[in-house]
């Protein structure tokens, strides 16, 4: 008698290849989240050492190629000197950037975010030593020979490329790999512009896809390191220091409001026309490596009406921001920027778009600025939040660049209005953003809106068929392929239970259909040819995420839920109640009903 209880005693087993069953808690975070802190410093500091050289290299370019001098001193090209050279500099870095995509490698094209989403998405979060190298030198030539771009996006792809293949000397996950990857990339970010909550709030809004303490905080951990070791490499402080003592009057919210719908219009339009002209280099009959020079006259021409207008042009947006700059050249800037801006970075070349987008949303800003009250300069750091908000589909990211790029904190109500606003008016305008258009155009949809996933919010008990039909255990075999012979029986599987209600196995109409072959096994029990080892097994406790774990792992589409301490059967999940998990909570989005009216008046 000992023996037959031992022999029935229920006994959990690993059916998933190791796959851990999850405790009820707030995360899934481990302590393998130490070992990737430990590496996001490493990273942290490789993003800072490539950021330096990125922004030397910039500067190296420009000094030589416009003033001849070797020199790594920042410098604008306001004081380029009009001439026939004016047009051949980006001619010819375009034709250099051609030749580096189309023989060295072609992920160097664009600039850089939508690169780097493309790599964590589809690639394992996997980029190669040759675009670590070649995506800061294309950027030099590009920006250093007059092309209208930022370095964020060429050291986001860099400081991305850095994390990557530095995780990939490591047996890491690709959620790992991508953790490290939009390390390298957030760090890089800092490094530059000395905003380590945008870069924080960049990873978040963009690249990692997902909001987890295994991700988050290592990449916080990574920017913090490189705002740290900034000072050794660049200027402390904010990159634009300004203090505009904000509040105006109460009413100058609805102000800020419409500086948001106007670069969000703004960001749509610029979004739409990018991707025009795009197309139009693609009906071009020759061959890609060709594009960047064409959109390198472009720039050259547009160089000869405003010199300024070419390379990043961090000198305009202080002068924007301090109102130190002529009504005339704003609007030249806005003009020649946005046309140079759009017809080169459709044409394949290497740069980033942040500096762009903080001059265009900043030149339209400081221009309505004129008839709003307070300084014009407020308004432009409005506008430039905004359209980058907006742009980048990002306005936490927006708001809190700004505020680290001047240092003022009693403008942050009003950039997050801003905005905010710009966000709403291109989520509604434009199904994709200007980092995401292009991606799609490869096949590749993706979503950027976050939510809990019900699977892992609902208990296996609650979506559990509880009555069951199940065979006896002590059934014999011969009886079994008669009761699946006869036609009123539909189920495909049945669960076998102890005289006790234990589970015992699974028995399927393929099992009878092989037990008819054998004659000896029609005496035998089902208890005798099943066993509870041969199925995995869910608990009512687990979350239905596991249980559609267990069903990959099992290869099969129905998982008995057992009491975990006795063993005891308790009910049956099969796939079609994961799909009716699912269809209850798309109907939680669309399904509206009143759950309070107004009673309506006595008598009628």
């Amino acid at each position: 008698m000992a023996e037959a209880e031992t022999k029935h005693q229920y006994r959990p087993h690993d059916f998933t290849g190791g796959l851990a069953r999850r405790e009820a808690g707030d995360f899934t975070t481990d302590r393998r989240v130490l070992l990737l802190i430990g590496m996001a410093v490493i990273i942290g500091t490789g993003g800072v050492l490539a950021a330096w050289i990125l922004v030397d290299l910039i500067s190296l370019v420009t000094n030589l190629v416009w003033f001849g001098n070797f020199s790594f001193e920042a410098t604008s090209l306001a004081n380029a000197v009009r001439s026939p050279w004016m047009v051949a500099a980006p001619v010819l870095g375009g034709l250099v950037i051609g030749l580096m995509a189309r023989y060295g490698s072609e992920k160097i094209r664009g600039h850089g975010i939508p690169e780097a989403i493309e790599a964590i998405l589809i690639g394992g979060s996997r980029m190669s030593p040759k675009v670590a190298l070649l995506k800061p030198l294309s950027s030099a030539i590009s920006i250093g020979t007059g092309g209208p771009f930022g370095a964020e996006g060429p050291i986001i792809m860099t400081g991305g490329a850095i994390g990557s293949l530095f995780a990939q000397f490591f047996h890491m996950s690709a959620a790992e790999r991508k953790t490290l990857l939009v390390a390298g990339a957030a760090a890089g970010m800092t490094a530059v512009f000395g905003s380590p909550i945008a870069a924080l709030m960049l990873a978040v809004e963009l690249l990692l896809f997902e909001w987890k303490p295994r991700s988050f905080i290592p990449v916080a951990v990574a920017v913090s390191v490189s705002i740290c070791l900034r000072p050794f490499f660049f200027e402390h402080g904010p990159l634009f220091p300004t203090d505009f003592q904000f509040p105006f009057p109460w009413w100058s919210i609805f102000l800020c409001g419409a500086i948001g719908i106007v670069s969000g219009l703004q960001s749509g339009l610029l979004t739409m026309l990018l991707y025009r002209i795009e197309d139009a280099f693609e009906r071009l009959p020759i061959h890609w490596m060709w594009w960047p020079a064409l959109g390198g006259l472009v720039v050259g021409l547009g160089g000869l009406v405003e010199p300024r207008a070419l390379g990043v042009g961090y000198d305009i947006i202080s002068d924007l921001l301090n109102s130190n700059i002529a009504v005339q050249s704003v609007l030249a800037i806005l003009l020649v920027k946005s046309g140079i801006w759009l017809v080169a970075l459709s044409s394949g070349t290497s740069g980033g778009v942040l500096a762009p987008l903080l001059i265009l949303g900043g030149a339209l800003g400081w221009l309505i600025g004129l008839a709003f009250p307070g300084e014009p300069g407020f308004w432009a750091l409005l506008g430039m939040a905004a359209m980058m908000g907006g742009t980048m589909r990002a306005p936490l990211t927006g708001t809190f660049f700004a505020v680290e790029i001047t240092g003022d904190m009693s403008t942050l109500a009003p950039l997050l209005v801003a905005t905010v606003a710009a966000y709403a008016v291109t989520v509604l305008l434009l199904r994709r953003s200007i980092l995401t258009e292009k991606i799609a155009r490869r096949g590749q949809h993706i979503t950027r809106e976050y939510g809990i996933d019900p699977f892992e919010l609902t208990r296996a008990a609650e979506i559990m068929i509880r009555k069951v039909d199940t065979l006896p255990a002590n059934m014999t075999v011969g009886e079994a392929c008669e009761f699946f012979a006869s036609q009123a029986k539909t189920h495909r599987i049945y669960p076998v239970v102890r005289d006790d209600g234990t589970f015992a196995g699974i028995v399927s109409r393929a099992d009878a259909l092989r037990w008819q072959s054998d004659r000896d096994l029609a005496s035998q029990s089902l208890a005798e040819e099943v066993s509870d080892g041969s199925m995995p097994v869910g608990h009512p406790d687990d979350t239905v995420g596991f249980i559609a774990d267990l069903m990959l792992a099992g290869d099969t589409g129905r998982i008995p839920i057992v009491e975990r301490a006795s063993g005891r059967l308790v009910g049956l999940i099969a796939r079609k109640d994961l799909l009716h998990l699912r269809s209850a909570s798309a109907s939680s989005e669309s399904e509206r009903r009143p759950y309070l009216r107004a009673r309506p008046p006595q008598g009628k």
